[in-house]
C-alpha cells in the first residue's frame, strides 16, 4: 500500500477520493461512488472529506536536477 496522500493526478475536487482509492488499491471513481452513496446515510461523511482534506498532505511533485 503507498502512503495516503492527495495525489496531484485525477482529482475532481481536493483529491481526498483519490487518494483513499490509491491507498486501498480501488479505482477513484470507485471511491466516489462509495463516497456519495454514504452520504445518503446519517453522520458526519461531509466533516470527515473536509478534514482530510485539510489534513492530507499533498504528494510531492518529481523534483528536477539542475
Amino acid at each position: 500500500m503507498s502512503a495516503l496522500v492527495r495525489p496531484r493526478d485525477g482529482r475532481m475536487i481536493g483529491g481526498v477520493c483519490a487518494g483513499l482509492a490509491r491507498r486501498f488499491g480501488m479505482s477513484a471513481n470507485t471511491m466516489r461512488v462509495i463516497f456519495v452513496a454514504s452520504c445518503l446515510l446519517p453522520g458526519p461523511q461531509f466533516l470527515v472529506y473536509l478534514a482530510l482534506w485539510l489534513l492530507l498532505p499533498n504528494e510531492k511533485s518529481a523534483s528536477t536536477a539542475w
